[in-house]
């Protein structure tokens, strides 16, 4: 593979924007050429290809990839489409960054991470909640001992987004057609984020509302956690309630870790704060970030994570082998809420164990 990787692109929706503005700046930096925008809308293509300048627009996904035979597609479109797009890349050698939810079923998941195995397909799922930098900052603190022992963390979703018979409609509607939404969409986030700061999910007990009725999936709702080593965890979602931010989709809520020697916190302007045991003041810590494009600039990091892989042979995460362990977690979520029991899961293979209540 050549030291520029040529790139292309499928999605022209609202999201999209941030995955097209990182690469552009990629190539600006001369690690990628961004080469074909497609979108099956082709008026939006196009105006992505006069913001961006790129000079080939595409309608048909398939007919992109043979015309411009990319080194790194990066599909940015609504779920159902992920896995027939994934498997036209695999099946032409294309390596594949793929947004999430990966794909609308644990089922379909499974049969397409066997596809890209028998393959040897390299697919990446962008999970880009942990490359927000206030979480390798706050993982950098916690293997430095910053708080001791971690006892129990909590983090409380407020995005304040989903109030109303408009909820969604503006940013992105088919939000409120997800039979599944706030874990699937969502919570997921935070699935990969506890794994990454806190080790293995053994088990999961979940209670899942729907407050909005004009959306199909539910909006809100508690899931415990049991990580392994003894440490709990706590997702607190509503998104129909707010927290403190100038914008509360930077961090999407507030994070708190307790453990034996002190607490660790981190608010909605992405500020952590960190008080020692016994004390009463809490002292911030510096990090250094940036406040490009959506929360912290990780769409970037995310797919700069990717191209240093490809290009270098990097360490990488979130393979979508790597990522079926975030989907077993969150079937067992759905199937703890439908049968109002804590559900087991096997923290070293990446299959579910029986199921068992306590």
């Amino acid at each position: 593979m050549s030291k520029t990787l040529k790139v292309a692109a499928v999605g022209a929706g609202y999201f999209s924007q941030f995955h097209h503005n990182a690469w552009q700046r990629m190539a600006a930096e001369g690690l990628v050429e961004f080469a074909a925008i497609c979108d099956r809308a082709e008026h939006k293509a196009r105006a992505v290809s006069q913001r961006i300048g790129i000079d080939r627009v595409h309608t048909d996904f398939e007919v992109m990839l043979d015309d411009v035979r990319p080194d790194l597609v990066d599909i940015v479109t609504p779920p159902p489409t992920h896995a027939g797009f994934v498997r036209a890349a695999v099946e032409r050698g294309i390596a594949v960054i793929c947004q999430k939810p990966f794909t609308p079923t644990l089922d379909e998941a499974r049969r397409l991470v066997a596809d890209i195995e028998s393959r040897n397909g390299t697919v990446f799922v962008h999970e880009n909640f942990r490359f927000q930098p206030w979480y390798p900052r706050l993982k950098s603190l916690l293997d430095d001992g910053a708080v001791g022992d971690v006892y129990q963390a909590t983090f409380r979703l407020r995005p304040g987004d989903g109030q109303g018979p408009d909820a969604y409609l503006s940013r992105q509607p088919y939000f409120q057609q997800m039979p599944r939404f706030l874990v699937h969409e969502t919570a997921i986030h935070l699935v990969d984020v506890f794994r990454y700061l806190f080790g293995d999910v053994e088990s999961v007990w979940a209670q899942l509302d729907r407050l909005n009725p004009v959306i199909a999936g539910e909006d809100a709702g508690i899931v415990l956690f049991n990580f392994a080593g003894g440490r709990r965890g706590m997702f607190d979602g509503n998104r129909l309630a707010d927290h403190a931010a100038d914008n509360r989709r930077l961090t999407m809520g507030e994070l708190c870790i307790e453990g034996s020697a002190g607490t660790l916190t981190l608010d909605g302007y992405g500020t952590i704060r960190r008080r020692p045991f016994g004390e009463n003041r809490a002292a911030t810590v510096d990090y250094d970030w940036n406040d490009v494009d959506y929360a912290g600039d990780c769409v970037y990091l995310t797919n700069r994570h990717v191209v240093e892989h490809l290009l270098s042979g990097a360490p990488s995460v979130n393979t979508a082998a790597e990522y079926l362990v975030n989907l077993y977690v969150e079937d067992a979520i759905y199937r703890s809420a439908r049968q109002g029991a804590k559900i087991e899961l096997d923290a070293i293979s990446t299959t579910p164990a029986a199921e068992k209540a306590d």
